[in-house]
């Protein structure tokens, strides 16, 4: 069911995928994700921070009702907390964030019988149904039914939340352009012609960035038209680019860096990465939901 959670383990109180809250002793609180597993002796923990990748953290120790490990030069002390988790982040001994986790959900949904019509969620002529956000100045424009981000700086969102659906989007990137469309505001579908060797194959167009990379590698076109179909049921993707399916009913296990909350089993926004590089284009972006 949807809102059945990620069971842990007898015996274990940390094994298992948790949703984050961090909140800075300065700052908004920001979404993080950790998956523990192992065994004693053998702990590990994969954590996806803020931004950028998941990453394994080191020195993973459990002690009785303590989970502490290290995080390049921060450590982190959880423990348990009712059905959740609570804890800090500490450098240097001083604690500089707390965190409050609770499971993550499983997400674990049938794929609907049927779809409704598609519907188009930016009409070509303005920015009507979306709304910046984010540090800088908000560069996105609407021209010729073309949404277009003309210099890096604000990130763009719907003022519609979803849960399932079937998107539709035609995007053309820039040489050495960067973007990406996060899904449900949590998961990013990359979008990058960066220089050939720059990104592996986990951080590469159309991968689910850090954590489902493309089953098929196509050309690079950069400055050409190319087309995302991306069903998301649960936390289950199936990607089609350019009428290719790259990536078939993966599992994607975590928000991912960049994401807007940690909330994972509520619905949200589409959003479109701004903050990188100008000269993206997004146009024909219609969005099919399950039909009841």
């Amino acid at each position: 069911m949807s809102w059945a959670l990620f069971s842990q383990p007898a015996g274990n109180p940390f094994a298992g995928r948790w949703d984050l809250t961090v909140t800075p002793a300065s700052g908004e609180p920001y979404p993080d994700w950790i998956e523990v597993s192992g065994a004693p002796g053998e702990w590990k923990a994969h954590v996806q921070p803020r931004s950028g990748g998941a990453r394994w953290a080191t020195d993973v120790q459990i002690h009785g009702n303590a989970l502490s490990l290290q995080l390049g030069q921060v450590a982190w002390e959880l423990t348990p907390a009712g059905h959740g988790l609570t804890g800090a982040i500490k450098r240097n001994g001083e604690t500089i964030a707390r965190i409050a986790g609770v499971p993550a959900p499983a997400l674990d949904r049938p794929m609907p019988a049927a779809w409704g019509t598609p519907e188009p969620i930016f009409n070509g002529k303005d920015l009507t149904g979306w709304e910046p956000f984010g540090p800088g100045t908000n560069n996105w424009v609407a021209e010729d039914g073309v949404l277009l981000n003309k210099a890096h700086g604000q990130n763009l969102r719907t003022t519609r939340k979803f849960q399932d659906f079937k998107l539709h989007v035609e995007f053309n990137c820039p040489d050495e352009g960067n973007s990406g469309i996060y899904l449900r505001g949590r998961y990013e579908v990359q979008v990058e012609y960066e220089k050939p060797g720059v990104n592996d194959s986990f951080h590469s167009m159309g991968s689910i960035y850090s954590f489902i990379a493309p089953k098929v590698e196509l050309p690079r076109t950069p400055g050409q038209w190319e087309t995302f179909d991306v069903t998301l049921v649960g936390r289950h993707v199936t990607i089609v680019r350019n009428g290719v399916l790259t990536v078939d009913n993966q599992e994607i296990p975590s928000p991912t860096g960049g994401a807007l909350d940690s909330h994972e089993a509520e619905p949200g926004p589409f959003y479109l990465q701004g903050d990188h590089t100008g000269g993206m284009k997004y146009r024909n972006i219609t969005v099919a939901l399950p039909r009841r």
